[in-house]
């Protein structure tokens, strides 16, 4: 797809999850309708932008994790958002610099600011492709051909992703589908938003998101969230909040506090 291709799709009167985050985050590629929204969910759920660090802060240790100790070499990140601090090939590839990359979004502005600033190391490669979550097949055949050996073990990253399927056992189907082109020794890194430590307040606050964007979002259990890792090895200490998955020895309590975000890692056998 081409840029101008991008900008004929892009609407900026219509707000989007991949820059509401980023708003949250404290990123500037957002718009109006974005801060907009992000305001009222904040409104009802100050506790989101807790959130949203602690999910960055997730994805941090757990691609760390993958890169030193589990040596994996190429990652495939669907649902790549905004670009802003320590992205997975930033992290990947500081732990090691010949790491491969595929971002996969379908967000026009994702596209041309991925275009613009993710790229990584002279050792490594980063990618991106425009692909929809619902299209694994699609995905497979984009990264592979670009970029990725899919014959090797791969870092599947799938970040505050899967809540945007409204049905649950479409979300593991897409998960199976992905994780079964991947060869033994592949990992699945995965969070997403869960309705079980401050649920009554964090379900509201969805309710507005849902009611003003065009892509709903589904909080679930985490036995619901433990669904996509059927049939893997999950990496100690489990299925628990982002906060709790690893924690620096110098962690704050403030970075320990738990949140209705729960993340894991888990190995293909």
């Amino acid at each position: 797809m081409g840029d101008s291709e991008s900008a004929e799709k892009l609407d900026t009167s219509i707000p989007h999850s991949a820059r509401v985050w980023n708003y949250w985050l404290g990123g500037k590629d957002n718009f109006e309708i974005d801060r907009q929204v992000g305001d009222q969910f904040s409104d009802f759920y100050p506790d989101i932008t807790v959130v949203a660090q602690s999910s960055r802060a997730f994805l941090k240790r757990s691609i760390t994790f993958l890169a030193k100790e589990a040596g994996i070499r190429q990652f495939l990140d669907v649902g790549t958002g905004m670009p802003t601090a320590e992205n997975t090939h930033q992290v990947a590839q500081a732990a090691a610099p010949d790491a491969r990359i595929v971002y996969v979004d379908n967000d026009p502005l994702v596209l041309v600011h991925a275009r613009a600033l993710l790229t990584g190391t002279a050792e490594g490669v980063t990618e991106y492709i425009d692909a929809d979550l619902k299209d694994p097949a699609a995905i497979l055949e984009a990264a592979s051909r670009t970029t990725l050996d899919l014959s090797k073990p791969t870092g599947l990253i799938l970040m505050n992703i899967l809540g945007h399927v409204p049905d649950l056992d479409e979300a593991v189907s897409i998960v199976r589908r992905l994780m079964g082109a991947l060869p033994s020794g592949s990992y699945l890194a995965t969070a997403d938003g869960t309705n079980v430590i401050d649920g009554p307040a964090f379900e509201e606050a969805i309710g507005v998101w849902n009611a003003n964007a065009p892509l709903s979002y589904h909080l679930r259990r985490p036995e619901e969230l433990a669904r996509f890792l059927e049939g893997l090895e999950i990496a100690e200490p489990g299925l628990v909040p982002c906060s709790q998955w690893r924690p620096s020895p110098d962690a704050t309590a403030a970075e320990l506090r738990e949140v209705d975000e729960f993340g894991a890692v888990a190995r293909k056998p």
